[in-house]
């Protein structure tokens, strides 16, 4: 027995609103997930020896800029699409001028390069030779001078939780 031509196009419409609906779900979720990027929760995943690291390419303030000037063209080339020209971040994806940055230590900031955030969509970067890395490092400095800690912050992974532990 055949469908009559009504049954057929309610399904069809049950079938794309459905759709429709499945498709903005997952839109929301989408960009909820890379907005949690922004939220630094990577910050808890540096290993305490990590986030003590110190770059070891900014000895003098002239290594320094040559360190940043090398990674501001690594930044354009590969962290630009996502984070922007001006790193206030594209398409839902965290800015790296922010304060998180500014107050991250060296060494959770290379953590963070060499690891990634994959669930939060950004890829680890440790193909990257380890000198490119550590540019980087310096360039996200001159992006957010003000922030730039001579001493390590704490590590969140390291400080005991406060409260009602579970």
């Amino acid at each position: 027995m055949n469908p009559s031509r009504t049954q057929v196009s309610r399904t069809h419409v049950s079938r794309t609103q459905g759709r429709r609906a499945l498709g903005a779900c997952c839109g929301v979720i989408s960009t909820a997930l890379l907005m949690g990027a922004a939220n630094g929760a990577w910050l808890t995943r540096v290993p305490p020896a990590d986030h003590a690291r110190t770059n070891p390419l900014v000895a003098t303030a002239q290594a320094q800029e040559n360190a940043a000037s090398a990674g501001a063209q690594i930044y354009r080339n590969e962290c630009a699409k996502c984070h922007g020209d001006n790193g206030a971040g594209l398409h839902s994806r965290p800015p790296v001028v922010s304060d998180r940055v500014a107050n991250a230590t060296d060494g959770d900031l290379f953590w963070l390069m060499s690891n990634g955030v994959p669930w939060r969509g950004m890829p680890g970067w440790s193909m990257l030779p380890t000198a490119e890395r550590w540019q980087l490092v310096a360039y996200l400095r001159a992006l957010n001078p003000s922030g730039a800690n001579e001493t390590p912050a704490p590590n969140p992974a390291s400080t005991p939780l406060q409260g009602n532990p579970r």
